[in-house]
């Protein structure tokens, strides 16, 4: 198979990256396929929600995940390596020549080159440019509040995906989430950061490159002092064909990777902070030596699954219950499955830790949001996807059900179960 679409498609987008990064850094986030979801589910085929009542608290037995045989290790080096800034990031049709690699190290001024693989794949339609690194190389090119975090580079050791921060917001990925790549293998994403490579959305480890496919040594990283950037351009461009593009890196590297420290801490450990706005309802609920804030919503336990999914979807203004209810099918249906799946999801609304901690909510007024408990979990699953606009309808209510699983084929099943709600319960 020709790896020339591939190739084009990564240096193009790389190429419109680097010239307009501000406008066209919402080209890439997922847009649904072409076609329509009007297929609908029976109503003979959906279950009594009048009839099912909600189980008060975790299963009887909760699933516990075996020990790992040995701690994890992190990759080759650390904090006191010597870190060398990118200066250039040069994307080729093909993989430089040995002879070009040279003599871009023989130029003035460079006191660095490596090439790594690349290229573009796609997650339910939206492209990402990827970069396959040896974590203990490529960790010397990244910014000092990365190259200090070692969960970054062993997730990439242990064939992972580090997504760049900026992709993390564009596309909602959830950390600890796996995506399948289109016609590829599926990837897990174990942690962000921001590595300050224009148009890169993220790394992962050599293996796992091979077996996405990408092109071997498109992409080069230059090295040399900041005040000779612009020297390094030129001599760089001089050496290479029409075909190679280079994109200038830095300017405020240093500071922009300071500013994002906290940030990268937060995304290599999983941990996310909660935001909450005037009117959210905070109780403080102490457990050993931590304490955290816990959203309250007025739900209540109600006796049936259908009156839980009603109220539940009060707390987003413009959702339909019957989506929340769909949703509570397909996930676990209607908390026979809690889990946790082989992703890690938990609860009725298979919610993964991360984001529960983002968007979980305490629906019953006993002061804790429980992952495992119905009256939390259906009104966070309505938190949630009011966050990603599910209560304007249309389009943002389908990309919203889309950020909750990433794949347009849950999409339509979502909606045409909601259909069949909606007839079932008028």
């Amino acid at each position: 198979m020709s790896h020339l679409p591939r190739l084009w498609a990564f240096v193009t987008m790389l190429a419109i990256v680097a010239a307009l990064a501000v406008v066209v850094g919402a080209v890439f986030l997922a847009t649904r396929p072409a076609g329509s979801l009007t297929a609908t589910a029976a109503e003979s085929d959906l279950p009594d929600l009048a009839g099912l009542a909600p189980l008060a608290g975790p299963p009887t037995v909760r699933p516990t995940p075996a020990p790992s045989a040995a701690p994890v290790t992190s990759a080759t080096g650390g904090p006191g390596i010597t870190l060398t800034p990118p200066r250039l990031l040069v994307i080729s049709q093909t993989g430089l020549p040995q002879q070009t690699k040279e003599d871009i190290s023989q130029l003035k001024h460079v006191e660095k080159v490596d090439s790594f693989d690349g290229g573009a794949v796609r997650i339910s339609g939206a492209g990402l440019n990827l970069l396959a690194v040896d974590p203990a190389r490529f960790r010397a090119w990244a910014p000092k509040a990365v190259a200090e975090q070692p969960r970054v580079w062993s997730a990439l050791t242990q064939g992972e995906f580090v997504a760049d921060s900026s992709a993390v917001r564009r596309f909602g990925l959830v950390l600890g989430s796996e995506y399948q790549v289109d016609g590829g293998p599926r990837l897990r994403v174990a942690a962000s950061a921001s590595f300050g490579l224009p148009g890169v959305d993220g790394l992962v480890g050599m293996e796992t490159g091979r077996r996405l496919g990408l092109l071997p040594g498109v992409a080069l990283l230059v090295h040399g002092p900041e005040k000779a950037a612009t020297t390094l351009n030129a001599g760089v461009r001089r050496l290479l064909g029409s075909g190679a593009q280079v994109i200038a890196v830095g300017g405020g590297r240093t500071a922009r990777a300071a500013a994002d420290k906290s940030a990268a801490d937060r995304a290599a450990t999983g941990k996310t902070k909660t935001k909450t706005t005037a009117k959210t309802t905070v109780k403080t609920k102490t457990t050993g030596k931590q304490s955290r804030a816990v959203r309250q919503v007025a739900v209540g336990r109600p006796g049936s699954y259908l009156d839980l999914y009603r109220r539940s979807a009060a707390v987003c203004p413009g959702l339909s219950w019957t989506v929340l209810a769909a949703i509570g099918q397909v996930e676990s249906s209607h908390g026979r499955n809690n889990g946790p799946s082989s992703a890690g999801a938990q609860g009725p609304m298979q919610f993964m830790p991360a984001t529960w901690k983002a968007y979980g909510v305490d629906g019953d007024g006993d002061g804790v949001a429980d992952i495992w408990s119905p009256y939390d979990a259906v009104p966070s699953a309505a938190n949630y996807l009011c966050a990603n606009g599910a209560g304007q309808g249309g389009k943002k209510l389908e990309k919203a059900i889309w950020f909750y699983n990433h794949s347009w084929s849950y999409v339509s099943k979502v909606m045409s179960i909601s259909q069949g709600y909606a007839r079932a319960y008028p």
